[in-house]
């Protein structure tokens, strides 16, 4: 009570809460040390092979005490979870692209298939080593196998959107008696397939080989417009 009157709640002089905080100092000092062990052991795969560098190599690259790198992971294996993170956070944000309307899914899908090789086509040792790694080690490829789960189901949602006619009358520009699951693990297949051939011969760039790839896949799964129209 104020005044004999009951205090208001919300309005101007309601306590709005705490307000966000931007990451501190320490924080992103420690996103940076992740970071940089990532990218050290990465680099380290690529060179010498995944079972062949140590915890020791990894932190002795990055320059941290090898105590630091059990602040960030569990285990080397995990060290490569932070790739499927990076293309994990991509096609999320290829999902809000779509979600804004203003692009064709044909463009979405083109731009996530050029993205999802961005890492792995920095070199073809590294994609090897990549792919490598994630046959050898059980704890690697249970952490990709959750990730493709993940991402299966957001790009079966670029492509149920693809299935649908436009507000204004557009067509769809997929075709929709195709099933959105088997279409999205197509597209997995036609990114990583073609990460692994690359990483076999490495000519010519990896952009070029994904760029082949993805113009077969759209063409295998678009909508005839001419059967829309009649």
């Amino acid at each position: 009570m104020v005044n004999g009157h009951t205090k208001p709640v919300g309005g101007a002089n309601a306590n709005p809460g705490p307000k966000p905080v931007a990451p501190g100092r320490r924080q992103r000092r420690a996103e940076e040390t992740r970071l940089r062990l990532f990218r050290s052991a990465i680099q380290l795969f690529a060179e010498r092979g995944f079972p062949n560098v140590t915890i020791g190599d990894i932190t002795e690259a990055a320059d941290v005490g090898k105590g630091t790198f059990f602040n960030y992971f569990e285990s080397k294996d995990h060290v490569l979870g932070v790739m499927a993170d990076i293309q994990h956070s991509k096609i999320k944000e290829c999902v809000r692209m779509a979600g804004d309307g203003t692009q064709t899914i044909q463009s979405v899908l083109h731009l996530l298939a050029l993205r999802l090789v961005e890492e792995p086509g920095r070199s073809r040792e590294l994609a090897r080593a990549v792919v490598s790694s994630f046959l050898a080690s059980d704890v690697v490829r249970e952490i990709i196998e959750g990730q493709l789960a993940e991402g299966r189901r957001m790009i079966a949602q670029l492509v149920a959107q693809g299935q649908k006619a436009g507000r204004n009358g557009e067509a769809a520009e997929i075709d929709p008696r195709l099933k959105k699951k088997s279409v999205a693990i197509q597209f997995q297949q036609a990114v990583m397939g073609t990460i692994l051939l690359w990483s076999l011969y490495g000519e010519p760039p990896l952009a070029q080989w994904i760029e082949e790839s993805f113009q077969h896949f759209w063409r295998a799964i678009a909508a005839n417009r001419q059967e829309q129209k009649s």
